[in-house]
C-alpha cells in the first residue's frame, strides 16, 4: 500500500458520503452538515498557519466577516446570483491579507497575534461606519427572493462540500511538495531554515494569503447561506476561538488533527443540546472540560495520542529517507550473490 492509498479512499469517502447526505439527514441535518464542513475548512486553513508555518493568527475572523459583506454587497449592487459574485470574496480578502502582511510580519509571537486580531477589529469598525454596508442593521441578500428554498440548500452544501474537499487536498498536496517541506523547516526552526536559504518570509506570506483568502471564501458561503450580514456576527471572535479549539483539541501540526477536533466540538455541542435538552453555555461548559482533559492527558491532541499508541497512520505526510547500503550490507550482498552462482 503506497503513501496515496489511504488519503485516496478518505477522499473517495467523503465524495460518497456528501453524495448520499441530502438523503439520509433531511433538510435539518444539511443545515448542520453545512456547517460542520465549513467550520472543517477553516480549521484546516487555521492549522495551515499555526501548524505548519508557525503563525498563530488570532485575526483570521477578518476575513470571515470580510468575504460575507464582498459577497452579499457585489450581489446587491450587481444584481447577480450570488454563486456568481462568490469568487470576489477570496480575491478582495486575498489582496487585504497581502496589503497587511507587509506591517503584521514585522511582528514576531504574540505580537503578531495580537496585532492580528486589533487589525480584525480595525477593520470591522471601517465597515461599520462605511456608507452602503447597513451600519448596524447589516445587510440583506436581495437577489435570493426569487430563489428556491430547496434548491439554494442543496446548492450552498455541495459549495461547502466541495470548498472543504479542495482546502483538504490541496493542503495535502501542498505539504507534499518542496514548498510545504521548506514550510515544516521554518516552522521547526526559521534562523536555521534561512541560513540554508529558505525564504522564510515568502513562505510565510503564501501561507498567510492563502489562509485569509480561504476564510474569505468560507465567510462569503456560510452568510450567502444565511442571506443576511451584519458587523457583530461577521466578525465575532468566536469564529478563530472555534478554529483554534478545533486544531488544539484534535492535534496541532497534523490533517488528522482538525477533523478530530470538528467531530469533537459539534458531538460535544449537539450531544448536550439534543440529548440533555440543555441550551446556553452548557455545551461550553463542556466543551472546556474537553480541553482541559485533553491538555492533561493528550497535550499534543487526541489524534497524535491514538497515532502513536496504536501505531496507526493516515494522512501523514512525513517523509521516509532512503535506505543506503553499509559497506557490510554490501559485502554481504557479494558473498550470497557469489554463494548462489557456486550452487
Amino acid at each position: 500500500m503506497t503513501r496515496w492509498t489511504l488519503p485516496a479512499i478518505t477522499f473517495a469517502l467523503f465524495v460518497v458520503a456528501a453524495v448520499a447526505a441530502p438523503w439520509l439527514v433531511g433538510d435539518g441535518g444539511i443545515g448542520l452538515l453545512f456547517e460542520i464542513v465549513l467550520m472543517l475548512a477553516m480549521a484546516q486553513l487555521w492549522n495551515l498557519l499555526a501548524g505548519y508555518t508557525g503563525l498563530v493568527s488570532m485575526g483570521l475572523q477578518c476575513f470571515v466577516g470580510l468575504g460575507g459583506y464582498v459577497t452579499i454587497f457585489a450581489s446587491n449592487t450587481l444584481r447577480l446570483p450570488p454563486y456568481w459574485v462568490l469568487p470576489l470574496a477570496p480575491l478582495v480578502c486575498g489582496l487585504v491579507a497581502a496589503a497587511s502582511a507587509i506591517f503584521l510580519f514585522r511582528l514576531r509571537d504574540a505580537y503578531f497575534s495580537i496585532s492580528t486580531w486589533v487589525f480584525s477589529e480595525v477593520v470591522a469598525m471601517l465597515v461599520f461606519i462605511a456608507p452602503g454596508f447597513g451600519h448596524v442593521s447589516g445587510m440583506t441578500l436581495e437577489t435570493a427572493r426569487a430563489i428556491d428554498y430547496e434548491v439554494f440548500l442543496l446548492a450552498n452544501f455541495w459549495i461547502a462540500t466541495g470548498f472543504a474537499a479542495a482546502v483538504m487536498v490541496g493542503i495535502y498536496l501542498l505539504l507534499n511538495s518542496a514548498l510545504g517541506l521548506s514550510m515544516l523547516s521554518v516552522r521547526d526552526d526559521e534562523v536555521a531554515a534561512a541560513s540554508i536559504g529558505i525564504n522564510v518570509w515568502r513562505n510565510r506570506f503564501i501561507a498567510y494569503v492563502a489562509a485569509s483568502a480561504g476564510c474569505g471564501l468560507a465567510g462569503g458561503i456560510s452568510f450567502m447561506a444565511a442571506l443576511f450580514v451584519t458587523v457583530t456576527t461577521a466578525f465575532d471572535l468566536n469564529w478563530v476561538v472555534a478554529m483554534i479549539f478545533i486544531v488544539i483539541i484534535g492535534g496541532i501540526g497534523t490533517l488528522e488533527g482538525p477533523i478530530v477536533g470538528t467531530i469533537v466540538y459539534y458531538g460535544v455541542r449537539e450531544l448536550f443540546a439534543n440529548l440533555f435538552a440543555l441550551s446556553g453555555s452548557w455545551y461550553l461548559i463542556a466543551l472546556g472540560s474537553v480541553a482541559v482533559l485533553t491538555m492533561l492527558f493528550a497535550p499534543r491532541g487526541i489524534w497524535p495520542f491514538v497515532r502513536d499508541r496504536l501505531g496507526v497512520e493516515w494522512l501523514s505526510i512525513a517523509r521516509k529517507l532512503p535506505t543506503i547500503a553499509t559497506e557490510d550490507d554490501a559485502k554481504g550482498s557479494v558473498s550470497t550473490s557469489h554463494g548462489s552462482l557456486r550452487a
